[in-house]
């Protein structure tokens, strides 16, 4: 997204929160922005267009911060997976998603509809997969089951703590408590042997999760890898700017610039001594996969 598309978007974000997505007009959007109606309509087809534009240009820098929260640290911790859902909650009471999410979804569109129940889902299965992290494969049936209770959980907290304005708690409080509460739910179902939602119901909501998401994960565990690897040393801000770029280039572009990768690569490879050869080469292998699918 160009910097004057982002521009715009930032002030739309800034009048949902003001005056509500329903009574922001195009025009209202034309008038803080600055730009002609032709230019809006050259950036989206509609407000509702935008707004979606708008979610993934949040959910794309939450993610990015999300993991890099995990560099240098063992996807276990968690601790760390305490880190990012306070990163989650406060950035979703930051920039009012709840309010905004609870307003558009009664509108009839069905883009923003399944937008909003595919985020869903991608969150869903994100802390499933965390929970693999977590708590082991051993416990993998119960696992989905958990991710959805403790969403359920979390919202709920994060919802009253918000009304509950003058309790001198924290939001880092409010996730560890419910995150506690969450290890005890595990170890009971596991103990119980029973489970709720087949593992199934993962890939039927999310068709794309076992190549997608997969390639996704691979990327970003063999990225934060080789950042590990390059931590202390003298060209760690070099190493770790290029595998910001390929990371970003490659997840976030629809249309990846194969040129600029194949040249951040090249730069790679002079450190394949301290990055490490296999993972270079797996690099390599996991950018080549990303390509193909692109293609298709």
């Amino acid at each position: 997204m160009n910097d004057r598309k982002q521009h715009v978007v930032k002030i739309a974000h800034e009048l949902f929160i003001e005056k509500g997505f329903q009574a922001t007009s195009i025009q209202d959007i034309l008038d803080y922005s600055g730009i002609s109606k032709g230019t809006f309509y050259n950036y989206f087809s509609s407000k509702s267009d935008l707004v979606v534009a708008l979610f993934n240009m949040i959910y794309k820098k939450l993610e990015h911060e999300r993991n890099e929260l995990l560099i240098g640290q063992s996807p276990s911790n968690i601790e760390i997976f305490i880190k990012q859902i306070t990163l989650l909650m406060e950035a979703n009471r930051d920039n009012k998603l709840i309010s905004l999410f609870e307003e558009v979804i009664y509108i009839n569109d069905l883009d923003i509809k399944q937008f909003i129940r595919e985020g869903n889902f991608k969150t869903l299965n994100w802390v499933y997969t965390r929970f693999l992290d977590i708590f082991g494969s051993e416990k993998k049936d119960f696992l989905l089951d958990s991710a959805i209770m403790f969403l359920g959980i979390i919202h709920h907290n994060v919802r009253y703590y918000d009304l509950a304005k003058d309790m001198n708690i924290s939001m880092d409080q409010v996730v560890r408590y419910s995150v506690k509460r969450m290890i005890k739910i595990v170890e009971d179902v596991e103990e119980s042997g029973e489970q709720l939602f087949n593992l199934e119901l993962l890939d039927r909501w999310l068709p794309v999760r076992k190549t997608e998401e997969n390639l996704q994960q691979k990327l970003c565990s063999i990225i934060c890898t080789m950042k590990k690897s390059a931590l202390n040393s003298n060209d760690q801000q070099k190493y770790n700017e290029l595998l910001d770029f390929l990371q970003n280039e490659l997840l976030q572009s629809k249309t990846p610039r194969k040129f600029l990768i194949e040249s951040a690569l090249v730069s790679l490879n002079e450190g394949k001594t301290l990055l490490g050869e296999k993972e270079l080469q797996r690099l390599n292998e996991l950018i080549d996969i990303n390509f193909i699918q692109h293609v298709k």
